[in-house]
């Protein structure tokens, strides 16, 4: 029988995060896994290694909150595996919205029991002069946005058609699952994962329309930065500085991450958890 080897992302600023990496690694230890993490952490049991030296494995495991999550996407997306997601924070809406055991984690990764939900990512690319300087993705968003203290100046197209002028903050793009992040924390609606929809959303622009809108996914949005300068971020992990002239092509991208849980979680719950939502005495609790 081959070895199975599985990935840990490990948030190194919580404890608790590290004391379920130490459990979960004795109790995989014994059915023969080989563990792995990429994280600035030690744990007995699991090897520490560089993104690019990963061996195969089969999935990733997530132990933190929804940003060790978002590092995570980055081990599984090229590898088109099961991220498994752990909330050992505040509830958050990438992972589990009871804690699961050690066992039932456990239980899960050995029978390959994973519920895994596919999750729609962005693809943006930067010109600079008609020529690609930069690519890449973003599960939750990618933002256009202010450098320094001074707003930034975009111009906004949406299918080769121009939209509108905004000097603002920024501009965030955002997927159905990142409209729950920053999206949602600068006043964007909440979509649940399964819409097949992109959020556009101007930050305290200085102008008459700047609403969030809900923007097909098949439409291609193009930002050019009109100000002297700005910055791209990418789920906050990927960042580039921009310069006056530079666009950001932004699309869906073909890919998808295998969001995964241990049990199967409607996100109407998670979003009730999440912002404890009063319920009391709903008939059927």
């Amino acid at each position: 029988m081959s070895t199975r080897n599985i990935a840990l992302v490990i948030s190194p600023s919580r404890d608790e995060a590290k004391r379920a990496a130490h459990e979960l690694a004795e109790l995989l230890g014994t059915q023969g896994f080989q563990l792995f993490t990429t994280s600035d952490v030690s744990i007995t049991g699991v090897a520490n290694v560089k993104v690019d030296s990963l061996p195969d494995i089969e999935a990733a495991v997530a132990l933190g909150g929804d940003g060790t999550i978002l590092r995570a996407a980055e081990i599984t997306l090229s590898r088109d595996i099961p991220l498994l997601g752990i909330n050992l924070g505040h509830v958050g809406f990438m992972a589990e919205v009871q804690r699961p055991t050690i066992a039932a984690i456990g239980d899960c990764i050995i029978g390959r029991k994973y519920v895994t939900e596919s999750r729609m990512i962005l693809k943006y690319a930067v010109l600079r002069n008609g020529k690609e300087i930069d690519s890449g993705w973003a599960l939750n968003e990618v933002t256009v946005e202010r450098e320094r203290n001074t707003m930034v100046e975009l111009f906004v197209e949406i299918d080769s058609r121009p939209l509108s002028h905004w000097g603002c903050d920024g501009l965030i793009c955002s997927t159905p699952t990142g409209s729950t992040a920053y999206a949602f924390s600068a006043g964007g609606p909440v979509l649940w994962p399964e819409v097949d929809a992109l959020v556009l959303l101007p930050i305290s622009a200085h102008a008459l329309f700047s609403r969030p809108m809900v923007v097909s996914p098949k439409s291609e949005i193009l930002v050019t930065i009109e100000s002297a300068e700005g910055l791209l971020s990418a789920d906050a992990l990927r960042k580039l500085p921009l310069r006056e002239g530079d666009q950001v092509l932004i699309t869906r991208d073909s890919r998808t991450i295998k969001l995964s849980h241990v049990s199967k979680t409607l996100f109407t719950d998670r979003l009730v958890a999440k912002f404890k939502l009063p319920v009391e005495g709903w008939r059927s609790e």
